[in-house]
């Protein structure tokens, strides 16, 4: 599982300020999937953060990814095409993209819009861990914009 990850988005901030992608990363990292965390914002734009920085945030909103990956010179970013924060990749153990986009289907920063939105990841993760064909490939992805190098 790949997501792309900017703390000041206010799109990544209704995930993570409800506890919604925490929730997600401990129930798929607890099945074994391998959640990366990923910051592609470039140096000087005052959206980079320190491994420190990074942690301290980490640490406070109590993420649950298996590991948290800056990138800043955008080399994950560009290879895959992140193009928002959250953009969302689930990869599977062959190194296939199974599913690209949204992590939903409500394309707002409200917290209040989850519960009524289809989680596209869950869907794509469940279908995939069940043996399954991802049946929805591919969403337009929402959010901030990855603000490379």
């Amino acid at each position: 599982m790949l997501e792309w990850f900017n703390p000041e988005c206010p799109f990544v901030k209704k995930h993570y300020g409800s506890g919604n992608m925490q929730k997600l990363q401990g129930d798929y990292t607890g099945k074994g999937v391998v959640w990366l965390t990923i910051d592609s914002s470039a140096p000087g734009d005052g959206r980079e953060y320190h491994r420190d920085q990074a942690e301290k945030i980490m640490n406070g909103w109590k993420t649950r990814q298996t590991a948290l990956l800056l990138d800043p010179e955008g080399k994950a970013g560009r290879a895959y095409g992140a193009k928002n924060t959250p953009h969302m990749f689930v990869v599977n153990p062959e190194g296939k993209v199974i599913y690209e986009g949204a992590i939903d289907s409500k394309r707002t920063p409200n917290p209040a819009d989850i519960s009524s939105s289809t989680n596209y990841v869950k869907v794509a993760l469940d279908e995939s861990l069940s043996g399954k064909p991802v049946t929805t490939a591919n969403t337009k992805p929402y959010g901030c914009s990855v603000k490379y190098k």
